[in-house]
C-alpha cells in the first residue's frame, strides 16, 4: 500500500528500512527522519504523516531497545529549579 503519494513510499518500504536499521544496530532508536534518510527521501507536504506513523508502530522492530530504557535518572529538587540558588 502507498503510504507517501509525494515520495511513493509504500508500506514495505518502511517495514524493510526499520528492519535494516535494526539488524545494522540493534540500539538505533527508530525514527521517522531515520526511516526517510535510509530510504533517501524526505517528507514533503507532510500529509501522510499519520499514516506513516502509524505503519511504523505497526512494525515490532520500534521498540527502544532495553539497554536505552530508563536512562534519565529522576530529577531531585535541585535539578528542578536548574541548580539555582534561592537567593538568586
Amino acid at each position: 500500500m502507498i503510504i507517501c503519494h509525494c515520495q511513493n513510499i509504500t508500506d514495505h518500504d518502511i517495514h524493510a528500512a526499520i528492519d535494516w536499521m535494526r539488524a545494522s544496530d540493534d540500539k538505533t532508536i527508530v525514527t521517522p527522519g531515520k526511516v526517510y534518510r535510509a530510504l533517501g527521501k524526505s517528507a514533503d507536504c507532510g500529509g501522510c504523516m499519520p499514516l506513516f506513523l502509524s505503519t511504523m508502530r505497526s512494525n515490532d522492530n520500534t521498540e527502544v531497545p532495553m539497554q536505552l530504557r530508563n536512562l534519565k535518572p529522576a530529577a531531585t529538587q535541585e535539578e528542578a529549579h536548574e541548580r539555582r540558588q534561592e537567593s538568586y
